[in-house]
């Protein structure tokens, strides 16, 4: 059960339920319910979550966000990436694979993306300029920014979802 009231549909001030109705087509999630007692916060929030990571293949996108999930062990980003990887293309094997930390399954530019999300995942100030030349390897600087913020991203959600005990809107699938 959340740790917070949750602003349901009904209860919604105008400004919300324009938000709920426009850029979440009447299905807000308990993340966007959370942000709604900060309106501007939640406006906010959904336009920059949609602006990360655009330059990058949607398969990597979803394969960072969910290894950072597992790193952090955040349950309802992880729950929710599960279904991105899935719609992305990964299979049950990558997820697996993702789960132990096991790359070896994913192209090489995939490979150092994953090594490098982990990385920063763990040690935020560990990045060295020998990670930057193999990301430079792979990565024009548009996708290496992307990358960052993306990484960013997932610890940003995990670190908010988490702790504010945010339950899953659908049926659990594990991997």
């Amino acid at each position: 059960m959340a740790r917070i009231s949750l602003i349901e549909p009904a209860q919604a001030s105008a400004e919300v339920r324009e938000i709920y109705d426009g850029k979440l087509k009447s299905k807000p999630g308990s993340i966007q319910r959370a942000l709604a007692h900060r309106p501007a916060m939640l406006s906010n929030f959904l336009g920059f979550y949609a602006s990360v990571g655009r330059s990058i293949d949607r398969k990597l996108y979803e394969a960072v966000y969910l290894r950072i999930s597992l790193i952090n062990e955040c349950y309802y980003c992880t729950r929710h990436h599960i279904q991105g990887a899935k719609r992305a293309g990964l299979t049950l094997e990558q997820m697996k694979a993702l789960k132990e930390g096991n790359y070896s399954g994913f192209g090489a530019a995939e490979q150092v993306a994953l090594r490098y999300a982990e990385k920063l995942a763990c040690t935020p100030s560990g990045a060295s300029d020998g990670d930057f030349a193999e990301l430079k390897k792979h990565f024009s600087d548009e996708q290496i920014v992307d990358l960052h913020m993306l990484i960013g991203l997932a610890n940003l959600t995990n670190r908010v979802t988490g702790p504010l005990a945010l339950e899953v809107e659908f049926p659990e699938e594990k991997i």
